[in-house]
């Protein structure tokens, strides 16, 4: 079962094609293993199983009879539980959605479906998808199959967990705060954040069931065990809505190289605005020189606009986001926090309650920094074909549910820092809406995973899934963690 269970997406549809393998003993492959494993591990919210096994024996006579269409025929796969899904609970974390059943498909769940795949099972997810961890009332903690003290990350947690642990080959997720990309780092897998708009966003929780605007900065995207395998997803999902197509079509443009001697990289590891864990920084340092030494030109240099202002600028659009969800009187009284406080206080609390009500001058002068923002990282890639830098400060931090998460915190090279600090890195991409892989970087001395993310220039997500293919050669691919239904929890290094 284990060749099964760890296989990359694209082997198992090759072998589904050539009638290697029939789409019923695979999804019985893959729920034996979450029978063996989700128990510790906690990544499913909702099996589909008797559904699902109607749905594999009709993909294999279709097979049978000549008739299997789509690129995904008959592949089993997992659907982060922020997604609607025809039929199958959508929770998104929430107790007042814990019996919603919705009647229609999310836009990009619809994709996957008509390409054939088969939707047997959610993954778990933070209240709303709102934390950077993977834990609500409807469904409990997600552990990290590396280490079950720690968390998955979030808000894609149950996604990444189940792939490393073998319950699903392929999963959809989003990312408005990395919450692809922290959650791959997180459990040594493979995250795709699009460019900004490839995807349509109907049907994602949140907004509210019904809700028809997109939001700004969410992205959509696959998470798996293999680069190809996002590409093979990313080419069922990319393309206008429904409403766009009537005259918009899509044509991604091809990756830049055609070897890894080809590409230019600039590579960024540290900096003061949001300091790495040393073992992070090490760990990356050795997989830039092997990248290096295999012929990929490399020079280490900041990023084209300062991290710290990235960081800032991304928090202020996150937060014109996440202000739709307050009530008025949660409005209030962030206003009333945010009129009383020191201009000088730029803490977490004190900048949050200013951006989560700002104006809209406000916004539109946010909204102008980031144009320019876009122009400069444009610019840059015209000189160089992608950015190298961690995807995430730390390896997988312990779980932690206080309340507030401006409250929280995280150890840091012995030093405690402010549990928002997990967004930094991330923040370039999502900010400039360009496409960024996380892709394993190695790992710890104690084992955990850590997280190399390339980011590459708008609209050209080819290169950067080119560009981390072949580095992924050099660098040894997706590694299983122990078993984790035996798996002892390690102690602290």
């Amino acid at each position: 079962m284990g060749e099964l269970v760890f296989a990359s997406a694209t082997d198992l549809v090759a072998w589904l094609q050539r009638g290697e393998l029939s789409s019923a003993e695979l999804l019985e492959a893959l729920l034996e293993r979450i029978d063996q494993v989700n128990g510790p591990v906690n990544a499913m919210v909702t099996i589909d199983a008797d559904a699902a096994r109607e749905r594999a024996r009709a993909a294999d006579d279709e097979r049978a009879r000549g008739e299997a269409g789509g690129a995904l025929h008959g592949l089993p796969i997992t659907i982060k539980d922020c997604f609607e899904t025809a039929g199958i609970r959508t929770t998104a974390g929430a107790p007042f959605l814990a019996d919603y059943v919705p009647q229609r498909d999310a836009d990009a769940v619809g994709r996957l479906r008509g390409a054939g795949a088969n939707v047997f099972a959610k993954t778990n997810l933070p209240f709303l998808t709102a934390d950077g961890q993977a834990y609500n009332d409807v469904a409990g903690q997600t552990n990290n199959p590396w280490d079950l003290s720690r968390t998955p990350g979030g808000s894609s947690g149950g996604a990444a967990a189940a792939l490393a642990a073998g319950m699903t080959p392929l999963d959809l997720g989003s990312d408005i705060a990395g919450s692809i990309r922290i959650p791959a780092s997180f459990c040594g897998v493979y995250g795709l954040k699009p460019s900004y708009g490839l995807i349509p966003l109907r049907g994602h929780i949140p907004g509210m069931p019904g809700t028809l605007a997109p939001a700004d900065i969410n992205a959509l995207g696959p998470l798996a065990r293999s680069v190809d395998d996002l590409e093979l997803a990313l080419d069922v999902l990319a393309g206008p809505s429904d409403g766009d197509a009537v005259a918009w079509r899509l044509e991604l443009p091809p990756a830049r190289g055609d070897r890894l001697e080809g590409y230019r990289v600039r590579v960024w590891l540290d900096d003061e605005a949001c300091p790495v864990d040393r073992e992070t920084v090490a760990t990356l340092r050795r997989a830039v020189d092997i990248l290096s030494d295999a012929g990929v030109r490399v020079e280490e240099a900041p990023p084209p606009v300062p991290l710290a202002d990235s960081i800032r600028l991304h928090r202020m659009m996150l937060k014109g986001v996440a202000c739709s969800g307050l009530d008025d009187e949660q409005f209030a009284a962030l206003q009333a926090f945010a009129a009383s406080a020191d201009p000088d206080d730029h803490g977490v609390h004190a900048d949050h309650a200013r951006w989560l009500t700002m104006t809209k001058r406000d916004w539109n002068l946010a909204n102008e920094e980031r144009a320019k923002a876009r122009a400069a990282w444009a610019e840059f890639f015209t000189d160089y074909d992608g950015f190298l830098s961690p995807t995430i400060l730390c390896p997988a931090i312990h779980h932690d549910h206080t309340p507030l998460l401006e409250d929280r915190v995280i150890s840091v090279n012995g030093e405690e820092r402010p549990y928002w600090d997990q967004v930094c890195w991330i923040a370039p991409a999502t900010a400039a809406y360009l496409p960024a892989v996380s892709m394993p970087g190695g790992s710890t001395a104690s084992g955990l995973p850590v997280g190399l993310q390339i980011t590459g220039p708008y609209l050209e997500d080819r290169t950067v899934l080119d560009l981390a293919r072949r580095l992924d050669v050099v660098l040894g691919g997706f590694v299983a963690p122990a078993d984790p239904a035996i798996a002892q929890v390690p102690q602290e290094a």
